[in-house]
């Protein structure tokens, strides 16, 4: 896959900032764990506990349907465009690798538009906020949570900020049809409505 010349140079560029200036030591211990699904394992759990005990029986409907997403963007991300756009990687492109920071033990031999944690977090996020959102005014913080893991695609070397910019968008174009989906077919309301 081939970027227009001017776009290209810009690309480079907010990469070359992002990875190589904007750097402090802070972030350079914590956002390659930032990335990790793992390191987001208590945010999960709370917000299974936050929809089960709020919505009851209505959560199963919820979860699956979230689960559906993961699954959807997942395969549109890995499975469809990335196979059909290859792109190098920043880690993996010789003419840049040696100057810039590589802060990952491994750089991913895959495409890397769109970045599938782009998509995946953002079809999440977007999910997320379009059926909590009647909850609390609090749920778009949601997209500070995808915001920071793409970024740290950026700043640890394995992404270019095109290929978190689109994978977010359709990201947000899936997120938005499942939760469109769901709010319009089943929905939630909180538990004191049925008391």
């Amino acid at each position: 896959m081939t970027l227009p010349a001017p776009l290209q140079q810009f690309d480079y560029r907010l990469f070359h900032i992002i990875n190589s200036e904007w750097n402090n030591s802070l972030f350079d211990s914590v956002l390659p764990f930032l990335r990790e699904a793992s390191f987001w394992l208590p945010f999960y759990l709370f917000l299974l506990l936050f929809v089960a005990f709020n919505f009851g029986k209505q959560s199963f409907w919820w979860v699956l349907m979230i689960i559906l997403t993961a699954i959807m963007s997942d395969l549109l991300s890995s499975s469809v465009l990335k196979v059909n756009l290859f792109r190098l990687r920043p880690c993996q492109d010789p003419s840049i690798n040696s100057m810039i920071r590589i802060l990952v033990s491994y750089c991913p031999q895959s495409s890397s538009f769109p970045s599938s944690h782009a998509v995946n977090h953002f079809a999440a996020a977007t999910f997320i906020y379009q059926t909590l959102k009647f909850s609390s005014k609090w749920w778009r913080l949601i997209f500070v949570w995808a915001f920071a893991i793409i970024y740290a695609q950026v700043y640890v070397g394995v992404h270019y900020p095109i290929d978190v910019f689109c994978g977010a968008i359709i990201g947000m174009a899936i997120g938005w049809i499942t939760s469109y989906i769901f709010n319009s077919r089943i929905g939630l309301q909180p538990l004191s409505k049925h008391a």
